[in-house]
């Protein structure tokens, strides 16, 4: 449903729109407004809901998230769009909407309804899929640049408890097989500076904490041993569900991110280039893509 903000009537292009909550609002004269409120299942305001506004050859104009009081508020130029509104534990929204010059396009409340979570894995044992997984990480060079790489070989096993907060994982990597694609880096990471792979051939991690933060959002949280140093780590994971293998075996997907810092495992090589920048940033970013499958009998 298409509005105008309510006000006084005007056949002044110029000031249609000038009256109410709107008059503060630059709005081009070829331009208009496209707002909505984005409420749950019981009216409450969703809060960072994430919104796209596409043109109608399906071309992103704007994207964002609501504020607080879960609303978006859009000035793009005239004409026809679409509006995707997607939270965590929602079924996503997407809606039709006319932008007329100088008027605003009020979709009114947006009612999202709540997603169906992917169904959790049978519990038993099961173990990760190096083939189909990836364990990454990205770092910071001189500032400017992102340099990115990856562990090349790992493995893991994983316990489902009868109720997924009761499950265990424990992770082995091989710490020889980092790789950032340029060899002498690779030398370099792999030698007493960095991970001193002769002393320390493994980084691992385990956890016994699984806590459901809402949606397909899990914390995993334990200990990652690296360079002879434990640490406590939570891995911030989306799980994506089950699905099933070419050769028809049931598998299981999930996203994970967390952020190290190097000092905490006393890996502290650093050299300084002009004006003080560090060649190699303090915090590391991690990336997972994880896929599970049931262990062999």
């Amino acid at each position: 449903m298409f509005s105008r903000w309510p006000g006084r009537r005007s056949t002044d292009s110029s000031r249609t729109g000038r009256a109410g909550p709107l008059a503060a609002v630059n709005v081009p004269p070829t331009a208009g407004v496209l707002t909505c409120r984005v409420l749950d299942p019981v009216s409450e305001p969703v809060r960072q809901a994430e919104f796209v506004v596409s043109d109608s050859a399906g071309r992103k104009v704007v994207a964002g998230e609501t504020d607080p009081y879960g609303s978006v508020l859009a000035t793009v130029p005239a004409g026809e769009y679409r509006l995707a509104v997607k939270a965590e534990g929602y079924t996503p929204f997407h809606s039709n909407a006319l932008v007329a010059p100088r008027a605003l396009a009020g979709l009114g409340d947006v009612q999202l309804q709540l997603a169906q979570p992917p169904a959790l894995p049978e519990p038993g044992e099961w173990e990760i899929d190096p083939t189909h997984s990836q364990i990454g990480f990205t770092a910071r060079h001189i500032g400017l640049a992102r340099i990115h790489g990856r562990f090349n070989s790992f493995a893991g096993a994983i316990r489902i408890g009868s109720a997924m907060e009761e499950s265990a994982m424990h992770v082995v990597i091989d710490a020889a097989t980092i790789d950032t694609g340029v060899g002498m880096r690779d030398d370099h990471l792999r030698s007493g500076d960095f991970l001193d792979v002769a002393r320390f051939p493994t980084l691992e991690f385990y956890s016994d904490r699984f806590v459901h933060r809402g949606g397909s959002r899990w914390a995993v949280i334990g200990g990652l041993t690296l360079h002879g140093v434990s640490r406590t780590v939570t891995l911030d994971t989306q799980y994506l569900g089950l699905g099933t293998g070419l050769e028809g075996e049931t598998r299981a997907a999930c996203r994970a991110t967390a952020e190290l810092h190097r000092e905490d495992f006393t890996l502290t090589w650093q050299t300084m280039l002009a004006r003080g920048i560090a060649a190699i940033g303090s915090s590391i970013s991690i990336d997972l893509d994880i896929q599970v499958v049931p262990k062999a009998s």
